[in-house]
C-alpha cells in the first residue's frame, strides 16, 4: 500500500488530536460553527486574542472548532511547529497546521494552492494581525513551515 505524505500528515494530525483528547489536555467543552473549511483551533481558555482569531475566522466563514486547553505547547510540539515559529494559538486545517494569527485569506490560498508544507505561521503577536486589534498595526509575514524545519515568506502584511 503506498501511503501519501499528506495522508500521513492528516493521520499524524489526526492521532495527535486523539491523544489530546484521550490525555485529558483538551477540555470537554468544544465550540463548532458550520461554515466553510472546517479548522480545528487549540487555545488557552483565558485568552482574549486567541478567541478575537476564532471569531474572525467564523466570520471569514470557517467551519471552526475550538479546544481550551492549559498546554498548548504540546500539541504544538505534536504537530511539528518549533518554537522559532509559535505564536498563542495552534489550528489545524485539511493537512495544514496554522499557527499564530495568520489571516483568512491566506489560509484559504494555502488550501487553494497545496503546497508540499507542514503548513503556514506568523511568529509572536504582531498588532493589526487578525485578532491583534489595538495599538499601531505592524507589518509582519506569514511564513511557510517546510517539514524539515525550514520557512521561507508565503505571504507579507
Amino acid at each position: 500500500m503506498v501511503t501519501r505524505v499528506s495522508d500521513r500528515l492528516s493521520r499524524r494530525a489526526a492521532c495527535a488530536h486523539l491523544a489530546l483528547v484521550v490525555t485529558g489536555l483538551l477540555a470537554p467543552r468544544a465550540v463548532r460553527a458550520t461554515g466553510g473549511p472546517a479548522i480545528t483551533v487549540y487555545k488557552s481558555p483565558t485568552c482574549g486574542c486567541c478567541t478575537a482569531w476564532v471569531a474572525y475566522m467564523k466570520k471569514a466563514g470557517f467551519a471552526v472548532t475550538a479546544h481550551d486547553t492549559e498546554d498548548v505547547e504540546s500539541i504544538k510540539a505534536q504537530l511539528g511547529v518549533r518554537p522559532a515559529f509559535g505564536s498563542c494559538h495552534t489550528a489545524v486545517v485539511g493537512r495544514y497546521v496554522v499557527e499564530g494569527h495568520v489571516p483568512a485569506d491566506v489560509v484559504t490560498q494555502l488550501l487553494r494552492e497545496k503546497p508540499d508544507a507542514l503548513g503556514v505561521a506568523v511568529p509572536g503577536m504582531p498588532m493589526g494581525s487578525p485578532g491583534m486589534d489595538g495599538g499601531v498595526p505592524e507589518r509582519y509575514d506569514v511564513l511557510l513551515l517546510s517539514r524539515d524545519g525550514k520557512s521561507r515568506v508565503y505571504a507579507r502584511r
